[in-house]
């Protein structure tokens, strides 16, 4: 939710942002907006001045009420008693005019904020200009891509090979298509890359939390864009509560209504949970594969900070996914999103994927955004610098590592002609061995 002064000030920065996003039908908004606040602002003024005037009535009541105590003039005091009738007629009006300026105003803020909830953020001067996700632009390469001498197969055959995922059971017994079971060797990997993933982000100076799993609305709507939550979040039914679709959701909840000493800043967090999504739009789960699910692991990371400081740890986050995913020998690049393809509340967004041998093409695997004050504007999260002034921090995530999509790439490129997996070294205390083998057939 970006600041409503700039839409007082400077409705054609944000009317130009919203072009920029190729959301000309939200365009209509910012002159609503503008309506609205003005007419608020007017109820206000009107509300003020009638409360100045009630204020001054109140204080004749004494003169009256002493006239009427002290006189012995009959005349006197029922010429106080007519007045203060007359008061009492007046004072009864303003309160009724100020009642109903203050339902209209607290209407019009409500309408105020659900459209501004809909307004696209400012995007980074930087960001490119595009539609949609065609126009994103690679920024640099990490690692040589490599595609082996031998045929590498589907994903859920290099893993029923060494008997590591049973996706039958899951989608014929207990949970339908978008689940799966991981086993042996497969489900000790996702175990420990999570483990991994933990320990290098503690390394890098994060503190480790795990959140809760299921948040309320009002969280839900200050996190992300109503479509996005359409989209994606589960409801428990009969319950103001929602699964999360990324511990993001709940990380940054944690920080409503704070106002964070700014010598305490930057708050640097790394996350584990689990994660629960839809998936609509994904034109279908597919039976055999577990890059589109319901269900998944996810390590994060979260960064509260100064608003001068949030792209230094924007370019920090994204680097920390791509050393992470070097140090398991996977080549990697980074994509930025265009303009059409940010979310509605991200200044700039960066992608990072891997290669795929088997499809000689990169995929993505994780996503570093920088949110800017949209967030905070939303939950009320607030820095205060040491002459008590307040205002707005920024927030940012990224994510580290998301098994299984994550797995996919770990096994196309570490994958051997006979079907075993490399282990690398990075992982290898984790996993207590170098190689997946295939089991024997007996």
């Amino acid at each position: 939710m970006i600041d409503i002064k700039l839409i007082r000030t400077n409705p054609e920065i944000v009317k130009e942002n919203i072009r920029k996003k190729f959301q000309d039908e939200k365009l209509e908004l910012v002159d609503k907006v503008i309506e609205f606040d003005e007419q608020c602002r007017k109820a206000k003024a009107e509300g003020d001045d009638l409360r100045n005037q009630k204020n001054k009535k109140s204080k004749e009541f004494g003169k009256y009420n002493a006239i009427i105590a002290k006189s012995e003039d009959d005349n006197l005091k029922a010429d106080a008693q007519e007045n203060i009738s007359r008061l009492t007629a007046e004072i009864e009006e303003i309160d009724k005019r100020r009642s109903g300026l203050e339902e209209l105003e607290t209407k019009l803020n409500e309408e105020i904020r659900k459209i501004m909830l809909v307004i696209p953020n400012i995007i980074d001067e930087s960001v490119p200009v595009g539609k949609d996700d065609s126009k994103n632009v690679e920024v640099e390469r990490f690692g040589e891509p490599y595609v082996p001498d031998f045929e590498v197969p589907y994903h859920v055959d290099i893993m029923e090979k060494v008997n590591g995922i049973d996706l039958d059971s899951a989608r014929d017994k207990t949970s339908g298509n978008g689940f799966y079971y991981l086993t042996g060797d497969i489900a000790m990997l996702q175990s420990c890359i999570l483990s991994y993933a933990r320990d290098f982000m503690v390394d890098k100076g994060f503190t480790y939390c795990i959140p809760p799993f299921m948040i309320r609305s009002n969280v839900v709507t200050g996190v992300m864009s109503f479509a996005e939550m359409e989209g994606m979040m589960y409801k428990i039914e009969g319950e103001d509560l929602y699964l999360i679709g990324t511990s993001e959701h709940s990380m940054i909840g944690r920080f409503i209504d704070t106002i964070t000493p700014e010598e305490e800043l930057p708050k640097t967090l790394t996350s584990y949970s689990p994660c629960f999504r839809k998936e609509v739009g994904a034109h279908g789960i597919e039976e055999r594969g577990v890059y589109r699910i319901h269900q998944f692991e996810k390590q994060e990371m979260i960064v509260v900070c100064k608003p001068e400081e949030s792209m230094k740890w924007f370019h920090k986050l994204y680097s920390y996914t791509v050393e992470f995913f070097r140090t398991l020998d996977i080549p990697v690049r980074t994509l930025e999103c265009c303009s059409g393809d940010l979310a509605d509340l991200k200044v700039k967004s960066i992608d990072v994927e891997a290669w795929s041998p088997r499809q000689q093409k990169y995929f993505e695997v994780g996503s570093c955004s920088n949110l800017g004050d949209a967030q905070a504007r939303r939950l009320g999260i607030k820095i205060k610098t040491a002459d008590k002034k307040k205002y707005f921090a920024h927030t940012l995530n990224n994510t580290v590592v998301a098994p299984p999509r994550m797995l996919i790439a770990f096994l196309e490129n570490n994958l051997n002609s006979d079907g075993s997996i490399r282990i690398p070294e990075a992982l290898r205390p984790y996993m207590r061995k170098d190689l997946i083998s295939v089991p024997v057939k007996k």
